[in-house]
């Protein structure tokens, strides 16, 4: 399997670029790559890069773009995750797992029951670390695009696309009931609730905004679980 890479960059075929110091350290110290060797690049505006390094020392490191391939390997439909706050790691698994699925964007939105609270720096530290989470996770699952995190204080404040669901147990909207809806949808967005799931002022919230409570099957979901859960049956079934 070739190496993959994400620069947020403009990327030409026949053109050379420097290599980042910290992805030409990883290149060289953890796959144990050297000059001369195959490289692909993409830059999450669709498709990829195949490249040839050039050099790889701590001084210079370089490689060289031979050729473009325009491959989509993109969901159909695009999935938009909203996220309770809950732990920082199961938010983390939900970030990496979601993002090898398919999800096209993630919403992390405080609700009553969050226990996460985040503000000025040390949010602005969390996202980062949150966004290299998704880029980590594009690159190894072969990703041609690269979803974005976006920290939302009030559930009022979210984004919503398309179909929206929030997955709650016990609902009489069961999947199964649900699926000739969710086959030709061109945006999905799944609201899931944090641990202990969400309170009756979320779910008023919610409803108020045109989401759709959902019951995936008869036993409950982890928080961390409901996502990924939810990526991969509606991959299973759609028609776009």
């Amino acid at each position: 399997m070739l190496c993959r890479l994400y620069l947020n960059q403009e990327l030409i075929s026949g053109t050379r670029i420097p290599l980042p110091h910290d992805q030409a350290h990883y290149l060289r110290n953890v796959m144990r790559l050297t000059a001369e060797e195959p490289l692909v690049l993409f830059n999450g505006k669709g498709g990829e890069f195949h490249c040839r390094i050039e050099q790889l020392t701590r001084q210079h490191s370089t490689c060289l773009i031979e050729s473009f391939s325009d491959i989509n390997r993109e969901m159909p439909c695009r999935v938009h995750i909203v996220q309770a706050a809950c732990r920082s790691e199961k938010i983390e698994i939900v970030l990496q797992k979601a993002t090898e699925l398919g999800a096209a964007s993630f919403q992390i939105v405080r609700s009553e029951r969050s226990s996460l609270k985040l503000d000025g720096a040390k949010l602005m530290k969390r996202m980062q670390r949150w966004q290299k989470i998704i880029i980590e996770a594009s690159e190894q699952s072969g990703r041609t695009a690269v979803p974005e995190v976006h920290w939302r204080h009030r559930l009022a404040d979210i984004d919503q696309r398309g179909l929206c669901f929030t997955l709650h147990p016990g609902t009489n909207a069961r999947w199964q009931q649900q699926r000739d809806n969710i086959a030709p949808a061109l945006d999905i967005t799944l609201a899931i609730g944090p641990e202990g799931g969400w309170n009756t002022s979320d779910l008023d919230r919610l409803t108020q905004n045109s989401f759709q409570s959902l019951s995936f099957g008869p036993r409950i979901m982890r928080t961390e679980t409901a996502a990924p859960a939810l990526l991969a049956a509606i991959q299973s079934i759609s028609r776009n």
